[in-house]
């Protein structure tokens, strides 16, 4: 139980300091909230959103899986957990800038590109390799020209944001918004190495450091 005991521990920390010291912003969250952002970013533990962004609760609604991935619109089959963060967020909550945050040395990226998991059986790394999916193309593309290594990793690091925010642009509640000017999109993606943050500029194409 020592690691359930750090967090105990990192609880009772938060309760005697953050949580006294803030105690009227807290009441006000318990009434609602109003953050002004959507973080999608990965559910790797070295990337984490309110950290880098340096945000208090209530600032950033964040949706975290394997991959920093948004799928396609689609209303078949299947418990669409993206999709219903977004879309309670967007239509619900009027968030009015939705970001997604990739980040260095991706575990889910570096599945795809070597098929790591390919065949695998589930609870063996078969929901990762099907999650995972959603790029693979691009994946077999990357990894054809440029091998498996950290040029190309980052290059389907970067691959999996635009995608990410292209499949955004399918949902009729987000493309209404941004085309009337009530939302943002926007992608970037996190040097865990180095600290630093790279913004993509979707009319040139490229990632900039901020």
């Amino acid at each position: 139980m020592k690691g359930f005991g750090n967090l105990l521990e990192g609880y009772r920390r938060f309760r005697a300091n953050r949580f006294q010291t803030a105690r009227d912003r807290w009441q006000e969250l318990a009434e609602g909230q109003a953050p002004r952002a959507v973080v999608i970013a990965c559910s790797d533990s070295r990337a984490d959103p309110a950290t880098i962004f340096d945000t208090s609760p209530g600032e950033i609604f964040v949706v975290r899986n394997v991959a920093n991935l948004v799928p396609p619109f689609e209303t078949g089959g299947g418990r669409h957990g993206v999709s219903a963060a977004l879309e309670f967020a967007v239509t619900q909550l009027n968030v009015p800038e939705i970001v997604v945050m990739g980040h260095e040395s991706c575990g889910g990226i570096t599945a795809a590109l070597t098929g790591m998991f390919h065949g695998a059986a589930a609870g063996e790394g078969g929901f990762v390799h099907k999650w995972m999916s959603q790029i693979e193309g691009p994946a077999e593309a990357i990894s054809s020209e440029h091998g498996t290594g950290e040029d190309a990793q980052r290059k389907l690091e970067e691959v999996s944001i635009r995608q990410s925010l292209a499949n955004l642009r399918t949902f009729p509640f987000v493309a209404t918004r941004e085309k009337n000017g009530t939302l943002k999109l926007l992608g970037c993606h996190f040097s865990i190495r180095d600290g630093e943050l790279w913004l993509l500029d979707e009319a040139e194409d490229i990632f900039r450091p901020v």
